[in-house]
């Protein structure tokens, strides 16, 4: 073959796999476009969902959109989040005898939500020594969460 023949062949080549790389490259970056859009709408759900759960605010429907909001969760979040979840169902559970006072239930919060921040890559990045998450409750006397 003459040189250039092979020089052809290599630049169709060449352009060939650029364009594949390409192609690639773009494509992951929008499923990972979409997956933070995912993460970001169920992260807004979960926290509307807290509203049903308050103390003071506590009804059937509350209780059922935050489990649906938490079980969503489970689905799309990483492990360190599905653990502060974890941590945070557990401490504000009705069958929870040995709940503790405010400030674990408040720490536990403020730890979920450092994660899901963190998760979404909130800049400037939080500091979790120093990190506190606080909620207005619909009522005006208690603005803690009970589920």
């Amino acid at each position: 073959m003459s040189s250039e023949i092979i020089a052809s062949i290599g630049t169709m080549l060449s352009a060939l796999i650029l364009a594949t790389v390409s192609y690639w490259f773009t494509k992951k970056r929008e499923r990972e476009a979409e997956l933070r859009r995912e993460k970001l709408e169920h992260y807004k759900e979960f926290v509307v969902s807290i509203n049903g759960v308050m103390r003071g605010n506590i009804n059937k429907d509350g209780k059922q959109s935050f489990s649906i909001a938490c079980n969503k969760l489970n689905l799309i979040a990483p492990q360190p989040i599905i653990i502060a979840l974890q941590a945070f169902q557990q401490e504000t559970a009705d069958s929870n005898v040995d709940r503790t006072d405010d400030s674990k239930h408040d720490r536990l919060l403020s730890n979920l939500f450092y994660e899901m921040r963190k998760d979404l890559g909130v800049t400037p990045k939080d500091d979790r020594d120093t990190f506190k998450i606080g909620l207005w409750a619909p009522s005006e006397t208690s603005s803690k969460l009970s589920s």
